[in-house]
């Protein structure tokens, strides 16, 4: 498939995407190089892996990257209690077994890198977070990034036979290495214009009143304008949108109050949850009402 033809299967999975995206997102396809997706949470980078899988009909691998991930829950490690057993039948001459032995496949346990490699069938890895994982696990990667190959020590390399579509996302929490980036293809991500983010609650979020869609979106872009700790993301969006929904609402209520008590799903700092006073929700919400009912 075709860069927009990637953009119509991508949709068809739940996930709107732009020209831009969809183009780099097939440019990894066909060139079979990772693709880096950073920024901000909430803007969709997970859901695109997610989306991608589905479009290709793709199994998707996902590796969650937090501090202190090594290679035992992220590669591969060795079935100790199993090669225990096996010491123990050998011992006891009731099965054939050398120290060589202990270390083949049989042995093996697959974490998602190896696991991704390994498949028999093409699949997308996600490496969800990577700016959560330490310099020295970043560095181990580039092995697998740059030849889609892990060497194992004990046992030796396995190369991928039907290398995987890789995404790896990252909130830009610290620097990624220059290292790193050179392996991959890059897009930035940003929150979505009005058009393209009323496009996904509609798709999303099918039952909702078409104004109030409106309505919320445009109520969410103005509020990012907002001097904020944490902007709310696409999901925050969505989550506003179906608890209004589910409240009745077909529009948004004239009440502050009313919209107050749903800022549960929409802010999600201290901080921001008590800047956001009534008296803004209610100018922010008329601008809203107003851009909904002129068509701006």
């Amino acid at each position: 498939m075709d860069a927009d033809e990637l953009r119509e299967a991508l949709q068809r999975a739940g996930y709107v995407s732009d020209p831009a995206l969809a183009g780099t997102l097939w440019f990894a396809g066909r060139l079979e190089r990772p693709l880096l997706v950073e920024g901000e949470a909430g803007v969709g980078k997970t859901a695109l892996a997610h989306a991608w899988a589905a479009a290709l009909q793709r199994p998707l691998i996902r590796l969650q990257c937090y501090e202190g991930l090594d290679l035992q829950h992220a590669a591969y490690e060795w079935n100790y209690a199993k090669q225990l057993l096996a010491i123990r039948l050998s011992e006891d001459g009731a099965a054939p077994a050398g120290l060589a032995d202990l270390f083949s496949r049989d042995y093996l346990l697959e974490r998602p890198l190896l696991a991704a490699l390994a498949s028999p069938r093409p699949c997308v890895l996600l490496i969800d977070e990577i700016d959560r994982a330490d310099e020295a696990f970043e560095a181990f990667l580039l092995e697998t990034l740059g030849e889609f190959q892990l060497s194992i020590p004990e046992f030796g390399t396995v190369r991928a036979t039907q290398p995987p579509a890789v995404v790896l996302t990252s909130n830009g929490t610290r620097e990624l290495s220059d290292a790193l980036r050179r392996r991959c293809l890059y897009h930035y991500l940003d929150y979505p214009d009005a058009a393209r983010e009323t496009a996904i609650v509609r798709q999303a979020v099918p039952g909702a009143a078409g104004r109030l869609a409106e309505q919320v979106v445009d109520f969410v872009q103005r509020l990012r304008r907002e001097d904020l700790a944490k902007s709310p993301g696409i999901a925050e969006t969505l989550d506003w949108l179906r608890a209004l929904a589910a409240l009745g609402e077909q529009q948004l209520p004239d009440d502050p109050e009313r919209l107050l008590q749903s800022f549960g799903c929409l802010l999600k700092t201290r901080e921001d949850r008590f800047q956001i006073d009534a008296e803004r929700v209610r100018r922010l919400a008329a601008g809203a009402r107003n851009a909904a009912s002129s068509g701006v």
